[in-house]
């Protein structure tokens, strides 16, 4: 039984098309709103700043209407797995991670963030030696530093280690 585990279902069909149909549904009302606040006429010089996307956000907005509710009427025998616990569990390792690598950026900025990136998914997924994952982590930011800040002249943001030595 307990090898079964991973093959449960974490979400099904329709679980997963009326969760994406709310999600869209959100940000097409999110972009309509703000595109009636800052301007979404036609006026005599021309459309507003918000008139397209106010029409680009109504049109995904119905769409997600007319999902959801198709999502609603799926069938019980046709509401089949749409994702596996163990699939979740290997996409949630990815993610999670991710996520936080892109949240941790305004903080840290970019190259503290990528190393401890990288170090993670070298230490965990890859089991490494430390001595690996700290020599492989260094590189690769040191390399980003150079490709991006010397030689396209690109910056990327910095946090305060950067500040601290002095390279802002």
């Amino acid at each position: 039984m307990a090898g079964n585990e991973g093959e449960r279902p974490a979400l099904r069909r329709r679980g997963a098309e009326i969760a994406v149909a709310l999600v869209m549904l959100a940000l097409a009302a999110i972009i309509a709103w703000d595109s009636v606040r800052i301007g979404a006429r036609w006026v005599a010089d021309g459309p507003q700043t918000g008139y397209f996307p106010l029409y680009i956000a109504m049109l995904v907005g119905g769409a997600s209407v007319v999902n959801l509710l198709r999502a609603l009427l799926i069938p019980r025998e046709k509401n089949r797995t749409f994702v596996e616990v163990r699939q979740l569990k290997t996409v949630l390792t990815v993610l999670v991670p991710t996520a936080v690598f892109a949240a941790v950026v305004i903080w840290t900025g970019i190259y503290a963030a990528a190393l401890a990136y990288i170090a993670f998914f070298m230490r965990r997924l890859g089991r490494y030696a430390w001595w690996k994952v700290a020599a492989m982590s260094a590189a690769t930011v040191l390399v980003l530093f150079l490709m991006f800040e010397i030689w396209f002249l690109v910056p990327l943001p910095k946090g305060p280690i950067e500040r601290w030595l002095g390279i802002d």
